[in-house]
């Protein structure tokens, strides 16, 4: 799943949020039960998944830590230089995916445990995501995938004088041009924030180019995909479209209860998140196509880091994670939609409709977004640049830099996390 973005956190906030990370692994009591501490962020679904496991398995005890998207990535990398204190499952990225699989030896290699048995179940893609560049190397197995939509607000929309019907609304916006024409119309109605941050439009377009931050070479490559996305993020701060909310802090949460923006970029996983932070706007929200179309933000991978002492239990925990069952509940719960296509099909994903969203028919909508994914390749340093690039813009909409200059801040901040040893 991700799959979640947001600015390095400093100071004593990352502080406190690193020290949440840290802690021993597994361990064992005196009557034989094994504690399984798994390392995520957001929501994997995993509250209730986590009852079920224990009720079938009981000398197994599931610790869940959720903490803060970057932290969670500083934190892993930290354990695993140090060779102790890594949780016995650590959640990945497909942001940070490529960087931590050119440490294969710290990990597991799931294909001893048997893991080659499901490649054929993967997106192909997905699969080799996680895989050593050798292939013979299996450091996880993928959750979720993030296929784009944008969800919307219909009761907004409606006051703004704009449609509310998904098609109409998915009409109104096949280019990212005509998305900022749009907001300006929101914008001048209700004087209103159209998006939460810009940042979460930068994300999104820059899915949808051929290339990222890095080609397969590890080359930099802002000139391409980078630039594009960071150009028509600018228009849509200087048109006054954004809220300047930061993804994930609590201001952002905040903004879905009180209706501070209209329209986000929708990942698949964003549906629960939505739904956990605003219940009360429950039938409020919709589900349009993203302009331009295509594009994947975000999903997720399962590991287990070499030095945990329970390993045989981790992965038979996560085998069980990833069976069907377990991936439908999880879906119709919070919805990450899984990374193996056969289940696109299934009438239980298929044909599911979130009330939440207005009844939207998000089985049909995601898994059609799901199948049609190309994904670019991320790059080893992905993770650090993003959030560099990240930081430019978020220092334009706090008007701390001026539009003219933004371009060549965030090239200058990119090629320093390239230079990174």
């Amino acid at each position: 799943m991700k799959r979640i973005i947001r600015t390095l956190m400093v100071g004593s906030v990352a502080a406190a949020m690193l020290v949440a990370c840290s802690g021993k692994a597994a361990e064992s009591t005196a009557d034989g039960e094994i504690s399984l501490k798994v390392n995520f962020w957001g929501d994997f679904g995993l509250t209730d998944l986590k009852a079920k496991y224990e009720a079938s398995h009981p000398k197994i005890k599931i610790v869940l830590n959720s903490g803060e998207f970057n932290a969670q990535h500083e934190d892993l990398q930290k354990k695993l230089v140090a060779g102790s204190g890594a949780a016995d499952i650590a959640a990945i990225d497909e942001g940070f995916i490529v960087q931590f699989r050119g440490q294969a030896d710290k990990f597991v290699n799931l294909l001893d445990n048997g893991a080659g048995k499901y490649q054929d179940k993967y997106l192909p893609w997905k699969w080799k995501q996680s895989l050593s560049a050798d292939g013979k190397t299996q450091i996880g197995l993928g959750t979720d995938v993030g296929g784009l939509a944008m969800c919307y607000r219909t009761d907004l929309f409606k006051a703004a004088g704009l449609p509310t019907d998904r098609a109409a609304v998915s009409a109104l916006w096949p280019t990212w041009d005509k998305f900022i024409e749009v907001g300006q119309t929101y914008k001048a109605a209700t004087k209103k924030g159209f998006v939460d941050n810009a940042t979460n439009i930068f994300n999104p377009i820059l899915g949808q180019q051929p290339v990222g931050f890095y080609d397969e070479s590890e080359a930099l490559k802002m000139d391409g995909g980078p630039k594009a996305a960071f150009d028509t993020s600018v228009k849509a701060i200087d048109a006054g479209l954004s809220a300047n909310l930061a993804a994930w802090s609590p201001e952002w949460n905040a903004g879905f209860v009180k209706g501070d923006f209209a329209v986000l970029a929708c990942p698949a996983w964003m549906q629960g998140h939505i739904k956990n932070t605003a219940p009360d706007t429950a039938g409020k929200w919709d589900i349009a196509a993203i302009p331009g179309g295509g594009g994947n933000w975000g999903g997720s991978f399962l590991t287990i880091p070499k030095q945990g002492k329970h390993v045989k239990e981790a992965y038979e925990f996560i085998e069980w994670l990833i069976q069907p069952e377990q991936q439908i509940e999880v879906f119709k719960k919070v919805g990450n939609l899984p990374s193996q296509p056969a289940l696109y099909k299934d009438p239980l994903i298929l044909d599911f409709k979130n009330p939440f969203f207005s009844n939207a028919p998000v089985g049909q909508i995601f898994a059609g977004t799901a199948e049609g994914l190309t994904p670019q390749y991320l790059g080893k340093k992905n993770g650090p640049t993003r959030v560099a690039v990240e930081n430019v813009l978020n220092s334009l909409q706090a008007k701390s830099i001026k539009s003219a200059d933004a371009w060549a801040e965030a090239v200058k901040a990119a090629e320093k996390e390239a230079a990174k040893a």
